[in-house]
């Protein structure tokens, strides 16, 4: 019982120390807020829902966003988000906004582990539809 003690504190200990660990402490933000010509305020509306907390500057971080390692995890799902397409960065050219569509329509977006955790981003099959038509009507497609 002893040993299970120490290992716990070991963990304890561990777990502390890698709050120190900066990545993603930053949470930077561009001042950048040019969105695309949505086709209508519903498509717009499901990309929020769906899309906006990791494709855009208007991440809203949960409590476990700032603590390791889920921080790390999250961080690294937003920085790779906002690398292939930023909602907010239409100021900018945006070379994967053609496939928002596909990628809906696939199931690849939004990633499973977001929607496991944000339940109001899951989208049914009407609103997916819905929202790749709009994707198509917005950037066109492949």
């Amino acid at each position: 019982m002893k040993w299970l003690k120490r290992i716990g504190l070991a963990a304890l200990v561990f777990l502390a120390l890698i709050q120190l660990v900066p990545y993603g402490r930053g949470r930077e933000v561009h001042d950048s807020t040019v969105e695309p010509a949505w086709d209508s305020p519903r498509t717009r509306e499901l990309a929020v829902r769906a899309c906006f907390d990791c494709h855009s500057n208007r991440t809203q971080w949960p409590w476990y966003a700032w603590v390791a390692p889920m921080s790390w995890l999250v961080q690294h799902d937003v920085d790779e988000g906002r690398e292939h397409l930023d909602f907010t960065r239409f100021d900018q050219r945006q070379r994967n906004a053609s496939e928002c569509a596909d990628q809906l329509r696939s199931d690849e977006m939004p990633l499973w582990q977001y929607v496991l955790l944000h339940p109001d981003a899951r989208l049914d099959d009407k609103e997916r539809e819905e929202l790749a038509s709009g994707f198509e009507r917005t950037f066109g497609g492949d």
